[in-house]
């Protein structure tokens, strides 16, 4: 237990005066989720648009940019990575397309098949974006030592493994 108190002890502390028949801890967990979700949503959403950005084309590009050369991918492997529907990812690439940062063409190994490329530009906005983003994602974490990060990181994997929360395969 911390020796600071934030909203959701207090929270509990009324639910604790008012329903001590219930188990309330749950709260403390998923008010703490859901209040750092929003602090993280604020604080990429700040971070992207100096880069002409949002979190849906970041993830794409970032998706793209992690495949390494030639930074390709189908949509559908675009799709799985991001857990969006096929509409959702198709909104998405015709954005980044339209600004030139992938482009989509039909496979040359598949006539079929579609795949989707980052562009130089795209791969340019991506790095010029991603250490901005990075040092974003540090200052959220400032308040935890490197190994209470760590901790924090194995908590989370094994509860997000616990939902069903693994990578498909290709």
């Amino acid at each position: 237990m911390s020796d600071v108190e934030d909203a959701v002890d207090q929270i509990l502390e009324q639910w604790e005066r008012e329903r001590p028949d219930l188990d309330c801890s749950p709260m403390g967990v998923i008010g703490r989720i859901s209040q750092l979700q929003r602090e993280v949503f604020f604080a990429q959403r700040a971070t992207f648009a100096r880069h002409g950005l949002d979190a849906p084309s970041f993830d794409v590009l970032a998706a793209l940019r992690r495949a390494g050369p030639p930074y390709q991918l189908t949509p559908t492997a675009l799709m799985r990575t991001a857990l969006v529907t096929s509409g959702a990812i198709t909104q998405r690439l015709d954005r980044l397309e339209e600004r030139g940062l992938i482009t989509r063409e039909r496979s040359e190994a598949d006539g079929r098949a579609v795949v989707v490329t980052l562009t130089a530009v795209g791969k340019q906005a991506l790095d010029a974006a991603l250490p901005d983003h990075l040092e974003t994602e540090h200052q959220l974490l400032d308040g935890l030592s490197a190994a209470e990060r760590d901790q924090l990181a194995d908590l989370l994997r094994r509860l997000l493994v616990a939902r069903g929360r693994i990578p498909q395969q290709p």
